[in-house]
């Protein structure tokens, strides 16, 4: 019994180790260099939602080239 619950303990401590070294470098990741979005609505129709259609479209957002001013003619930049 004393050592199932040793073995109970020292998982629980990997698990909190491991997710305050994630968390951390996940947020950062999303914050500095690229995160997910969704493009709903008529607002960049033809480009994003062709044809009319209810569904929304899944983008990329690129953090690393707006900090580098790498932006070029015929990008599509996302300001919230």
């Amino acid at each position: 019994m004393a050592q199932a619950q040793g073995l109970g303990k020292r998982y629980i401590k990997a698990f909190f180790k491991g997710f305050f070294v994630a968390v951390p470098v996940t947020v950062t990741f999303l914050d500095k260099v690229a995160c997910v979005a969704r493009v709903e609505g008529a607002s960049m129709q033809p480009s994003l939602n062709p044809g009319g259609r209810q569904a929304s479209d899944v983008v990329l957002l690129n953090h690393w080239s707006i900090r580098n001013y790498d932006v070029q003619r015929g990008d599509i930049v996302s300001l919230v």
